[in-house]
């Protein structure tokens, strides 16, 4: 039998996966056709480039879930160009007019959550890395979805309201220090760091690691789910590090699978600062009027 916790744990990130998608989809469902040419802080990537990334991804997810063949298929054609499939796949999307683009990620993001909710919670699905459960794979489209929604909002100018979804993306990112370590070929630290967090909400805080670890890091979640996913530089982020080796992580740090990328310019993680939310439920209409590895492309 599941684990109780572990299937309400499961229901939480299915929930919050669809949530993630609705803000997104808010921001560009009222977008005039020439604003989706609009460029992104990824180099060479428009909105359009950003949506059709999410609607590929989605739809590679769906398939591990529910068409094996059919994934086997796509990974296969990814092998055949390893270094451009994920900008092959992204260019191709965005070629399409947005209204058609629109409705095909959000009619296969409505198929994903269906698919996740359905999945027998201990099967593992294959993926471009190693097999994921269907929780694990939900919390990986939360964290791309939150990131290259992050783009989007940088490209119209509009501020984001931080959730508590994000800590499904400080999980991933504590979780994947080693790798990104390994990534660059580096040997990863002794013992584990101590990692604390304080929430969107400002009164709960999010603690990873043992409490008597004397590697700490410590600061507002949201700084730190710019910094794993490289949607900001480290010196424009109130994030503190006591010993060496975390401050060390904080410069590599990475929450998504495949190679590291350049990341963000100082300064260029705050281009949003200064201009109000968007009106809710207006998208990024009432935002400018106020004012992603291989395997994700999170870190694009």
């Amino acid at each position: 039998m599941p684990d109780p916790s572990a299937v309400d744990d499961a229901v939480a990130v299915f929930t919050d996966l669809r949530e993630e998608g609705r803000e997104l989809d808010a921001l560009v469902e009222r977008l005039p056709g020439p604003d989706w040419a609009r460029p992104t802080p990824a180099p060479g990537w428009t909105i359009a480039h950003q949506i059709a990334h999410l609607h590929w991804t989605d739809r590679a997810s769906l398939l591990s879930l529910t068409d094996t063949a059919g994934f086997g298929h796509m990974v296969q054609e990814a092998l055949k160009a390893p270094d451009s499939f994920v900008d092959d796949g992204a260019r191709e999307g965005a070629a399409q007019p947005p209204a058609e683009l629109l409705t095909r990620w959000r009619e296969t993001r409505g198929a994903l959550a269906q698919a996740l909710a359905e999945a027998p919670p201990d099967t593992r699905f294959p993926w471009y890395g190693p097999p994921m459960k269907a929780a694990s794979m939900a919390s990986a489209r939360l964290m791309e979805t939150w990131a290259h929604g992050q783009d989007v909002a940088d490209a119209l100018g509009v501020r984001r309201t931080p959730t508590a979804r994000l800590r499904h993306v400080a999980r991933i990112g504590v979780r994947a220090r080693d790798y990104a370590y390994a990534v660059r070929g580096l040997p990863a630290p002794d013992g584990e760091f101590r990692v604390e967090l304080t929430a969107p909400d400002g009164a709960e805080v999010w603690v990873y690691g043992p409490p008597e670890a004397a590697q700490r890091i410590t600061g507002p979640a949201l700084d730190f789910c710019l910094l794993v996913t490289q949607r900001a530089h480290r010196a424009d982020l109130a994030l503190t590090a006591t010993g060496a080796d975390t401050d060390r992580w904080l410069d590599i740090a990475q929450a998504f699978a495949g190679p590291a990328g350049a990341g963000r310019e100082p300064g260029a993680g705050r281009q949003a600062e200064a201009v109000r939310e968007p009106e809710a439920g207006r998208g990024a209409e009432a935002g400018r009027e106020a004012d992603a590895g291989r395997e994700g492309g999170a870190g694009r």
